[in-house]
């Protein structure tokens, strides 16, 4: 019974989410709305319990959610063909681009050292 109210939990956030992202206008998708939501709820103990056997439910069958992925591709393998060298140059390149974004914002956010090589001055 937890599991299933977890779950229920869980959709209700993603749809609440999607509706605040939609009557609101705001430029993010609604389901990282819901995600952000989601983190807010989780510092509330009772949430954190009924969530979890939800949680590890979803975690444990991860593997069956890229089963659609994998027939997408498969039914569209003419287009793979024709742009999966463009598809492969893009991809590694906005990964890099994102680990590059990723590391100047830690970078722009991370404290000075206030001493070198661990001695005072």
């Amino acid at each position: 019974m937890k599991g299933l109210q977890g779950l229920a939990f869980l959709l209700l956030m993603q749809s609440a989410g999607e509706a605040l992202s939609h009557f609101l206008h705001l430029p993010v998708p609604g389901p990282v709305v819901g995600m952000v939501l989601l983190l807010l709820a989780l510092h509330w103990g009772p949430v954190q319990r009924a969530v979890a056997p939800a949680a590890g439910f979803l975690l444990t069958h991860l593997s069956l959610l890229f089963v659609p992925v994998g027939v997408g591709v498969m039914t569209h393998l003419d287009l793979l063909g024709a742009y999966g060298l463009r598809l492969v140059i893009v991809i590694v390149l906005s990964t890099w681009a994102g680990m590059a974004a990723t590391v100047l914002v830690l970078r722009a956010f991370k404290p000075e050292a206030t001493t070198q090589g661990g001695s005072t001055q």
